[in-house]
């Protein structure tokens, strides 16, 4: 795949970017080089590669799931502007 500067504009244009005949120009080199790099990936053999999320193996680390109530409502409570029966009160907003 090639592109050229009609191909640049359009993108612009998609993208909503105002761009100079010159920076147009000055694209097109860039866009095609980055797709010849692309096109050299697609011809790598991946056969029995397994995917990766990250370059290193990491393990999760695990913490213990427990069961707590939290034990602090009353201090989360005293920093709302208004409270009511336990909860956060907050106006009705449905018309």
């Amino acid at each position: 795949m090639s592109v050229d500067t009609a191909t640049v504009r359009h993108i612009a244009k998609l993208a909503r970017l105002q761009m100079s005949d010159a920076e147009t120009e000055a694209l097109v080199p860039e866009l095609n080089n980055i797709l010849g790099w692309v096109e050299q990936l697609g011809e790598v053999d991946t056969d029995g590669v397994e995917p990766l999320t990250a370059v290193i193996d990491q393990q999760l680390r695990l913490r213990d799931d427990a069961v707590t109530d939290g034990g602090v409502r009353d201090a989360v409570l005293a920093n709302a502007p208004d409270a009511q029966h336990g909860f956060f009160a907050v106006p009705k907003v449905i018309e």
